[in-house]
């Protein structure tokens, strides 16, 4: 965390203090989905949100399911039942009666099943990125969600970080001007996960017959905030290009010896996939995806942070989120050629956004900074309120799509391919994202 992201973390107290001193009157009771490393997380985030019960977890790991659930009684509350006699198992957990909503932190393939059969039964829908793999998962959550009126949340932490939403709110407040050109990668390297037991993990399984932008969310999520996607524009089309595939073959022949079964694995995805957006308005985003090449942290004393790019360029000027930097023109002074970086401190006390301000405090000792712990409070609130959630499966859709859409592209010599609007046209009227203030 830099050091302005850690003053902005520490500095909002009040309204947060008020959060996390009183408990609401009525509870949100949520059934959980898949508890293994990310989804005990998720148990834990839960249960620091106050008014919050969990009457039930699921997991098809016995180990997993019996740690969550003692987790649970751990923290002072009623032991979850547990639900482990196979992978469908979640189907009897989501018709139970005292449950509002269902959180699902599975194996990607899992998450439109899961989604779709809480909404089908009345529950809030929750999901850890991405919401699908298939354009008909993604047709699938939208039919549902609207068949029902049931909302379903993707859960993209990345757009519930100070800086990402302090460039939303410098969009909304006309700073940067008029938006033109956005960036942003997910470069993390995640090789160390590429065995698990000595055989290829779940995820790495997607990454031998899969080659396009498989985990495009993390990016797109707040490029896609900050260019009204869904909200006056649309993605129109992509185009993808993959680089190719040397780096999880050479990390486990390297660590884990040429001989072993899968050192001469023959992986589809390619190292590096960079994928063109051109929206309806006009506007370009250009994402990268890169997880098997060496890449560092960022070591920013107590936190280590992902290498990732993001970046937003208006005609007033450009905010560079993983430097930490923003430059508006003229601010500088009159002559336009002064182009240098400007302090971003006095930005983020000024246009700091007022849901991070409010929830800031809230949130230490989680992940990313705090943003994943503001992502879940965001679902809570819609649930207890039973308003819309802020990331609305329009956006689950729409951003989950851009996988198969870019695995097309790819296959077709990076040959252009439409994006389906999955708001069937509502995407012209503009409208606000819906925060829990």
């Amino acid at each position: 965390m830099s050091l302005v992201r850690r003053r902005e973390f520490l500095a909002a107290a009040g309204a947060a203090t008020a959060f996390a001193s009183q408990a609401p009157a009525k509870p949100v009771r949520v059934g959980v989905v898949g508890v293994g490393s990310r989804g005990k997380a998720h148990v834990k985030m839960l249960l620091d949100v106050p008014g919050v019960e969990i009457p039930a977890i699921c997991d098809i790991n016995p180990e997993n399911l019996l740690s969550a659930r003692a987790a649970v009684e751990a923290a002072g509350r009623t032991r979850p039942e547990g639900y482990g006699r196979g992978p469908e198992d979640f189907r009897r957990m989501v018709e139970r009666g005292d449950l509002d909503a269902v959180l699902t932190a599975t194996p990607w393939e899992w998450h439109t099943p899961v989604a779709v059969a809480a909404m089908k039964a009345g529950k809030y829908a929750a999901t850890e990125v991405p919401a699908a793999t298939t354009l008909e998962e993604c047709w699938q959550l939208v039919d549902t969600s609207e068949q029902t009126g049931v909302p379903c949340m993707l859960l993209e932490n990345d757009c519930f970080g100070a800086g990402a939403l302090m460039a939303l709110n410098l969009v909304e407040q006309g700073v940067l001007g008029e938006i033109v050109h956005c960036e942003g990668g997910y470069e993390h390297d995640i090789r160390s996960g590429i065995l698990r037991g000595g055989e290829l993990s779940w995820r790495a399984r997607h990454a031998l017959r899969r080659n396009g932008d498989l985990y495009p969310t993390h990016p797109a999520g707040p490029m896609a905030w900050w260019t009204k996607i869904n909200r006056g524009d649309r993605f129109a089309y992509l185009t993808s290009m993959s680089s190719k595939s040397r780096g999880r073959s050479h990390y486990i022949a390297k660590y884990f010896g040429a001989d072993h079964p899968n050192a001469k694995v023959k992986f589809a995805l390619g190292d590096v996939v960079t994928t063109m957006i051109k929206t309806e308005n006009g506007v370009t985003l250009v994402l990268s995806h890169d997880t098997s090449l060496p890449r560092p942290y960022s070591d920013s004393g107590d936190t280590k942070i992902p290498l990732m790019v993001l970046r937003l360029q208006g005609t007033e000027g450009i905010f560079a989120g993983s430097l930490d930097r923003i430059y508006i023109e003229g601010r500088n002074g009159p002559d336009p050629k002064q182009h240098k970086w400007q302090d971003i401190r006095p930005y983020y006390e000024r246009y700091g956004h007022p849901l991070w301000k409010a929830m800031a405090r809230s949130a230490p000792g989680y992940a990313h900074g705090g943003e994943d712990f503001v992502c879940v409070q965001q679902f809570i609130a819609a649930v207890r309120n039973q308003t819309q959630t802020p990331i609305d499966v329009y956006d689950a859709a729409t951003w989950s799509a851009i996988s198969p859409l870019s695995e097309q592209s790819v296959a077709g010599r990076s040959t252009p391919v439409d994006f389906p609007d999955f708001t069937r046209g509502k995407w012209r009227t503009p409208r606000p994202i819906q925060f829990a203030l």
